[in-house]
C-alpha cells in the first residue's frame, strides 16, 4: 500500500510513517519544511516538500496520483492564529480531497477532532472555536465528495505510550487517546475500506484495535 499524508511532520503522522513502513508499505509525508525530511526518513518515509497553503491543485494531484489513499493529518499548529485555522484545517483538507479526485485516489481518511462543528464560533476571535469549526466544516465538505471517506475524531491526543486498545464508534465518552493509539487506527482503517463513509470518535478504552474496527462493519 502506497500512503500520502497531509502534514507528514505531525505528532500523529510520524507514528502513522512508521506503522506503515515497518510492515512494509510505502509512506510519502508533505511538509513545508525541507528540514523536517531528516525526521520523516527516520520513520522510514518520504518526504515531499509542498505547502498546501500555496499549492495548486494539479501539483497536489501529481504527488497523490498512484497512491492507495491519502490521509489528512496536518493542522495549523500551536500558536497560529485564527486565520491559519482557516486555511490549513480545512483548506487543506478541501485541496488535498481535490487533488485526490483528480488523481483518481478514492481513499480518504481525515483526521478531525471530537468536538468538530458546525456552527459559527460564540466567540471569533477564540483560537480553540475556529479551529473545532474549521474541522467540522473540512468534515462537511468531505461527506458531499463522492470519494470512500473516513472522518476520524480523536479526543484530547496524549503522548503517553499506546495500550492498543480503544473506544470506538460513531459515538463515545469524553475521554483522552494517545497518538500512538490514533495512529494504530489509522492503519487499521486503511486496512478495511468498509470503513468508508463513517464518521468516528476516539478514545482510550478496553477493545483491541483491530476489533474495534471489525466490530464497525462485522
Amino acid at each position: 500500500m502506497q500512503v500520502v499524508i497531509a502534514g507528514g511532520h505531525g505528532q500523529i503522522a510520524l507514528r502513522l510513517e512508521r506503522l506503515l513502513t515497518l510492515r512494509g508499505d510505502s509512506a510519502v509525508g508533505l511538509i513545508r519544511n525541507p528540514e523536517q525530511a531528516g525526521d520523516l526518513a527516520s520513520a522510514g518515509a518520504t518526504a515531499v516538500v509542498l505547502d498546501l497553503e500555496k499549492a495548486t491543485i494539479d501539483e497536489v494531484a501529481a504527488e497523490v496520483r498512484g497512491a492507495d489513499a491519502v490521509v489528512f493529518a496536518a493542522g495549523a499548529g500551536p500558536g497560529s492564529g485564527t486565520a491559519r485555522k482557516d486555511t490549513v484545517d480545512r483548506g487543506a483538507a478541501a485541496l488535498l480531497a481535490d487533488a485526490a479526485e483528480r488523481a483518481g485516489v478514492r481513499r480518504y481518511l481525515l483526521v478531525s477532532s471530537i468536538n468538530a462543528t458546525t456552527e459559527p464560533p460564540a466567540d471569533p476571535e477564540d483560537v480553540f472555536q475556529v479551529y473545532l469549526k474549521a474541522k467540522g466544516d473540512s468534515e462537511a465538505d468531505l461527506r458531499r465528495r463522492d470519494l470512500d471517506w473516513t472522518v476520524l475524531r480523536p479526543g484530547g491526543l496524549t503522548n503517553d505510550p499506546g495500550t492498543g486498545t480503544v473506544a470506538l464508534a460513531p459515538s463515545v465518552p469524553r475521554g483522552r487517546v494517545s497518538r500512538d493509539d490514533v495512529a494504530a487506527v489509522l492503519v487499521a482503517l486503511l486496512d478495511d475500506v468498509r470503513t468508508a463513509r463513517l464518521t468516528l470518535e476516539l478514545v482510550g478504552g478496553d477493545t483491541p484495535v483491530d476489533e474495534a474496527v471489525g466490530a464497525l462493519v462485522g
